[in-house]
């Protein structure tokens, strides 16, 4: 029992960490935040929402500097004040935007948030069993080697949730007759307008390299598409 104890806590800590941070976020966003209301973008959500069957996709503008798209735990979909502006200027099309849009639906509609509190409370008790049983035999070090893997463990699994989201934002698209050459074109675009991964490997990135997600995507066009 003794051995088990600190998973358990582990377990507990780690689904009270997650809970606080999503209510954390979603005061932030609720104070800083205010419903999309440009009209080209609302014509293509509005053919997503057809395309989907249901009335209306609400978006949300997230008053910050930086271009990124996210979904809330709650289940709202947020383009920052960023992106936004980044296409009033012309350097991001209407379809391009309206794929993040896309994109970030697919996290709601497949569970990704639920999920990633399951893998972090899950990544943070193995987190401890692996520390534990490694500092028996590797002092100090041991705690070290366990973080690393876990590291690598959780920047996989957010690959594999962002391949899938830009699987469900391609159907969409194509389904809503906007294409998937936004999407891949806005990819292109993505890292000169957000300063890239640098350096950074692709198995410790969260999100996968550019040319794999649009080589995922024509992969996916051939499958459903016979291209």
């Amino acid at each position: 029992m003794l051995y088990v104890t600190p998973i358990l806590l582990a377990l507990a800590y780690a689904l009270v960490v997650h809970a606080f941070a999503a209510w954390r976020t979603g005061r932030e966003l609720d104070a800083n935040s205010t419903e999309l209301a440009d009209p080209a973008l609302r014509r293509l959500t509005d053919r997503m929402a057809r395309a989907v069957g249901i009335d209306r996709i609400r978006v949300h503008v997230y008053e910050i500097a930086p271009v990124n798209g996210l979904a809330a735990p709650d289940g709202r979909i947020f383009i920052t004040r960023g992106f936004l502006e980044r296409h009033r200027a012309g350097a991001v099309t209407a379809e391009e935007l309206a794929s993040v849009i896309a994109h970030e639906l697919g996290h709601v509609a497949l569970g990704h948030s639920r999920r990633r509190m399951i893998d972090f409370s899950g990544q943070n008790a193995a987190r401890v069993a692996i520390a534990t049983v490694l500092n028996r035999f590797l002092p100090v070090v041991g705690p070290l080697v366990a973080n690393g893997l876990m590291t690598l463990l959780a920047a996989r699994l957010s690959r594999a949730d962002e391949y899938e989201a830009d699987a469900y934002a391609s159907a969409l698209l194509i389904k809503a007759g906007i294409g998937t050459a936004p999407q891949k074109s806005l990819f292109r675009k993505l890292e000169a307008l957000t300063g890239g991964g640098g350096g950074t490997p692709a198995w410790l990135m969260s999100h996968p390299r550019t040319e794999d997600r649009i080589r995922a995507i024509e992969g996916n066009e051939t499958r459903w598409l016979g291209r």
